[in-house]
């Protein structure tokens, strides 16, 4: 079941995630070149609405993915 996305940008009061991490990191700035919608769009379809225990984020499982990968971890 495709969960629905809780966006919520501010960590505390007066700051946000994008001020507490360096973003000079090339993590950081891949993160922020890449089309998070092309993502959802796409793999959308393979998630039932009605259906099943709501899923992780599709961003979440498509960036670890790519750490998986760019770490090389054998798994």
């Amino acid at each position: 079941m495709l969960s629905t996305q809780k966006r919520n940008p501010q960590l505390g009061l007066f700051h946000g995630l994008a001020d507490q991490v360096d973003q000079k990191h090339p993590l950081y700035l891949l993160a922020n070149k890449i089309n998070w919608e092309l993502f959802d769009t796409s793999f959308k379809k393979h998630y039932s609405a009605k259906m099943g225990k709501p899923s992780k984020p599709i961003r979440l499982m498509v960036s670890l993915l790519m750490l998986k990968y760019l770490r090389n971890v054998q798994a």
